[in-house]
C-alpha cells in the first residue's frame, strides 16, 4: 500500500494532536490547517470537511490497530501476554488515535463509537482463541483497559498506578495462569 501524502498526515496529526488537548469543538477546519502548516485549500484538497478529517482519522485508527494485530499475531510471547504488556500507554501512534477517536466520540461521534468498538473487537477476537472461556476473555480486557486507564492518569508522583516492568511481568504471569 503507497503511503499517504506528507501534507495529508500533517493535517491529521495536527487535527489528532488538537483534538486530544484541546477537544473536537477546538479541532475546526481553520485550526487544524494552521497547526499543520497548510493553507484552508491546502487542507481541503485532502479533507473536503470536518466529517471527511474525522474519516482521515477513524482510518488510520483502522490502520494502526491492523498493525498492533499483526504484531500480536507474531509475538513469541504470545497474544494474551502482548495485549496485557502493550496497554500501558506509551504515546506512540496507536495511543494518540486511540485518545483523539475516544475525545471524538465523548463528543458525540458516532462512527468514532462505532470505531472503539470495532477496535476493541478486533483485539477480542485475536485473543479469544488464546483463553480458556468467554470470562477468561473480559478479566484480559478488563484487566487492560484497567491498565490502560490508569497509565493515563499519569500522577508523576510517588505512588504508582500501573506496575513496573517486573511487577507487570508478574501480573501477566498470573493472568495466563487465570485464563489458560
Amino acid at each position: 500500500m503507497p503511503r499517504p501524502p506528507l501534507a495529508r498526515e500533517r493535517v491529521l496529526d495536527a487535527f489528532e494532536a488538537i483534538v486530544i488537548a484541546e477537544g473536537e469543538r477546538a479541532a475546526t477546519l481553520e485550526a487544524t490547517a494552521k497547526a499543520a502548516g497548510v493553507s484552508k485549500g491546502g487542507l481541503l484538497y485532502h479533507f473536503g470537511s470536518k466529517d471527511e478529517l474525522e474519516a482521515g482519522m477513524l482510518e488510520r485508527l483502522d490502520a494502526l490497530t491492523t498493525a498492533d494485530l499483526a504484531r500480536m499475531a507474531a509475538a513469541e510471547e504470545g497474544p494474551v501476554a502482548y495485549y496485557v504488556r502493550t496497554s500501558v500507554m506509551e504515546d506512540d501512534a496507536l495511543d494518540r488515535a486511540l485518545i483523539a477517536t475516544t475525545r471524538l466520540a465523548q463528543g458525540g461521534s458516532i462512527p468514532a463509537a462505532d470505531m472503539l468498538r470495532h477496535t476493541r473487537g478486533r483485539w477480542a477476537a485475536e485473543i479469544r482463541p488464546h483463553v480458556r472461556d468467554a470470562a477468561s476473555l473480559d478479566l484480559v480486557m478488563l484487566l487492560s483497559d484497567g491498565l490502560y486507564f490508569n497509565n493515563s492518569l499519569d500522577v508523576h508522583g510517588p505512588e504508582r498506578l500501573v506496575p513496573h516492568r517486573e511487577e507487570l511481568a508478574a501480573l501477566i504471569e498470573l493472568v495466563l495462569r487465570a485464563t489458560s
